[in-house]
């Protein structure tokens, strides 16, 4: 057990180094993810039973963000950054102080609300999902109320992990979401051929105590394990709540825009919600690897420099994060938008994935991944802003646009029933075949509203920060990323008419192949060009590579070519 606390308390050193450890775990934890939906994908596919497994998600997550990201890291770690002024024991108890308060406080707040959302499910899913049969509705509702034990254990793991960040113990932070898919798969896997589709959301509390089990033992082995008290003081609560309620609102804003989303995927053909979900959970693997790694591991170092009030440092370290971040983005939207069908065929095809669900998911994570920048950029700006106090900016601007995907939610798949628009889109994303394609609409509505949160956020950012004597600077690390992107897509698509004359489409390894072979050589292309023009990022990445590798020290379903040709 010292073992493992001591290995769990282990120090990371610069933000790179911690970018690079976090996207390396969170790589990790996508590839498990994904391994989960192919799991999900091949058991169960597109299916009343699939959607109903994930709009059971949508009230406890409801409750983790509008009580449980109360005291999220994002908020704690400017207050513990405050009371960790030195290493004096002082300084130690008032941390401990608290983070005891806190845990304690915010336990019996979670235990209470869940308590009652328990009690008014029928309810609340009633007014939710109206469309369900009884049946259905009595499903979700037991469904829903299992995983009311989730938002409690992930809930109170966002506050320990605070403590972790804020020490830099950036390897336990990445490990939480690892196990955290793994309890998931373990309930896909082996919980569901004995429990039905009980047997899912049984994975998902399982994983959930895994996460808070890996803080936890953290935790205890940097000594600072709160205690569990009554004797609350409600007053630093309430201080907390304070200035956590503009970003919990904002995130309320986000996760009802997503309800709303998933709610009307409901009146939709059976499968919808599946198809929109696991659409979103691919396009997620390069937003949580390389814009949340950059903007969590800069989050602890912007809040200490604006308790030193190095404003020039911390703009500095903005643009340096937001530079990673558009490097790596752009390539990847490339490669997803050319090989969507294959990477959606390797990663979710299967007995009960039809091509028509592969033609759509596909369709799906093009429109998604157009936002991948400005979601990755928007989770860097929001943590700028959090790290100085200033919280009401992002919080307009996050219900503003939430509130412009809900409109235009209603506004854009009705547009996709007139034949016209729907041929044309149709045959733009090579999902002609399919009958109905509404739910492109909802994933459109959600990409447009994404990108103009990021637009009005950077104008918004720029104008609150103008007081430095520092500009972000980032264009030309722009422009040299498109440019290596537009070679990256081109070369792709080439390649990819090339490899089909001699891979076939039926079977696994014949798909994967062609995506492996086309997008490796498309990247090859691609950092050629940044060579030659000199990139800085590239040098920044190869440098990184070489401290922490080369330091010397002390399936298949019937179908076509076309249905993968982009």
């Amino acid at each position: 057990m010292q073992r493992i606390l001591s290995l769990l308390s282990k120090e990371s050193g610069s933000v790179h180094q911690a970018a690079f450890l976090l996207g390396l775990f969170a790589f990790l934890s996508q590839l498990l993810g994904l391994v989960r939906d192919r799991l999900l994908a091949h058991f169960i596919g597109p299916s009343l039973t699939l959607d109903l497994y994930y709009a059971a998600f949508r009230i406890p997550d409801f409750i983790f963000v509008s009580v449980a990201s109360l005291v999220s890291i994002a908020v704690l770690v400017p207050f513990l950054s405050e009371t960790v002024k030195s290493s004096s024991e002082e300084s130690k108890k008032d941390t401990e102080h608290f983070i005891t308060m806190v845990f304690s406080g915010f336990f019996i707040i979670l235990i209470v609300v869940c308590l009652i959302a328990y009690i008014l499910m029928p309810y609340l899913v009633n007014i939710l999902f109206p469309g369900y049969t009884s049946e259905s509705e009595k499903t979700l509702i037991t469904l829903s109320r299992i995983l009311l034990a989730s938002p409690i254990l992930l809930g109170l793991s966002n506050i320990l992990g605070s403590v972790t960040q804020l020490f830099r113990r950036f390897f336990v932070y990445s490990m939480s979401p690892v196990f955290y898919n793994i309890g998931i798969i373990i309930g896909v896997a082996f919980l569901y051929p004995l429990f039905g589709t009980f047997g899912l959301v049984y994975g998902v509390v399982c994983g959930a105590l895994f996460h808070f089990l890996i803080q936890f033992f953290a935790t205890a082995g940097i000594h600072f394990l709160p205690k569990i008290t009554f004797s609350i003081d409600w007053k630093l609560i309430v201080r907390v709540v304070k200035v956590s309620i503009p970003r919990t609102v904002g995130l309320m804003a986000n996760n009802i825009a997503m309800t709303v989303l998933i709610a009307l995927a409901s009146s939709l053909p059976e499968g919808a919600i599946s198809i929109f979900v696991l659409a979103y959970g691919i396009q997620s693997v390069p937003l949580s690897i390389i814009g949340l790694s950059y903007s969590v591991a800069a989050f602890p170092v912007l809040a200490e420099l604006h308790v030193k009030e190095d404003k020039k440092a911390f703009m500095m370290q903005i643009e340096n994060a937001a530079r990673q971040i558009i490097f790596w983005s752009f390539p990847v939207i490339a490669l997803f938008i050319v090989l969507r069908a294959q990477i959606v065929r390797v990663i979710l095809g299967g007995r009960s994935f039809s091509w028509d669900a592969t033609r759509l998911t596909a369709a799906a994570l093009a429109l998604f991944a157009i936002s991948v920048v400005a979601q990755s950029l928007i989770a860097l700006l929001v943590r700028g802003y959090y790290a100085t106090g200033k919280t009401t900016r992002p919080l307009l601007v996050n219900v503003s646009t939430s509130l412009g995907i809900v409109v235009l939610a209603y506004i854009i798949p009705p547009l996709l029933t007139n034949p016209s628009t729907a041929s044309s889109v149709g045959n733009f994303l090579r999902v002609s075949t399919v009958p109905d394609i509404r739910i492109l609409g909802l994933v459109l509505a959600y990409t447009l509203g994404t990108i103009l949160n990021f637009i009005v956020l950077l104008f918004f950012f720029k104008k609150d920060f103008n007081n430095v004597s520092y500009q972000l600077s980032i264009g030309r690390t722009s422009l040299e990323s498109i440019g290596a992107s537009i070679v990256i897509g081109t070369v792709a698509y080439i390649m990819l008419g090339v490899v089909v004359q001699f891979l076939t489409i039926d079977t696994f390894f014949g798909i994967l192949s062609q995506g492996l072979i086309a997008g490796g050589v498309g990247i090859i292309a691609g950092i050629t060009v940044l060579h030659l023009c000199k990139s800085r990022e590239l040098a920044v990445v190869s440098s990184t590579l070489k401290s922490k590798f080369w330091k010397t020290a002390d399936t298949t379903i019937s179908g076509t070519q076309e249905d993968l040709q982009a």
